[in-house]
């Protein structure tokens, strides 16, 4: 604050010098902070907690996923909707396509709003006809990450559930009859 009312009376006044070293003052407080924590320690010697030491890191790749940790509600959520399909799956014993369709459907609406709710606010900039510019193509950027995350998931699975009884038919030259029965 104290920056920003010296730094307008610079420019107000004109005066160029005193401008110049309150810019050079302020980048080396900035840079002095930022060494600060590099090294995990903050004002005074209070350590900083891993989530902070690391926030001025950019990751390999700027759009990928970030480590977020999930809540303990989320973790239930996440557990019922399993666990329903997996009665729902056991019960009928074979379901066809109905439950992986319910469950890729649930899951996906989860990771939408999870994507939703880490986006940052941003103020919306409107165009002349009453529209937030760029809102529809952030929307599809979310929809695209969201079924990319659950089929990519699911392909996962089914690979390494496909590859699993491969490798135990190469190894024992039968798949055993609990894996060949569930595979469709």
């Amino acid at each position: 604050m104290a920056y920003k009312r010296r730094r307008k009376d610079a420019e107000s006044n004109k005066d160029a010098e005193h401008l110049f070293k309150l810019e050079r003052a302020y980048d080396m407080v900035m840079m002095e902070q930022l060494q600060n924590r590099k090294n995990g320690v903050a004002y005074g010697s209070i350590q900083v907690s891993k989530d902070i030491k690391y926030a001025d890191n950019q990751p390999v790749v700027p759009w990928g996923p970030r480590y977020s940790r999930s809540t303990g509600k989320d973790l239930r959520i996440n557990m019922a909707i399993s666990a329903t399909f997996i009665m729902y799956i056991s019960t009928m014993g074979h379901a066809d396509w109905k439950p992986m369709q319910f469950l890729c459907f649930a899951y996906f609406y989860r990771i939408l709003d999870k994507l939703k709710a880490t986006e940052s606010a941003s103020t919306p900039i409107y165009n002349e006809y009453g529209e937030v510019e760029g809102r529809g193509i952030h929307m599809a950027k979310r929809v695209l990450r969201s079924l990319c995350l659950v089929l990519g998931s699911i392909l996962a699975v089914s690979l390494g559930y496909t590859g699993l009884a491969n490798f135990s038919q190469f190894l024992g030259q039968y798949i055993p009859s609990v894996v060949y029965n569930f595979q469709k």
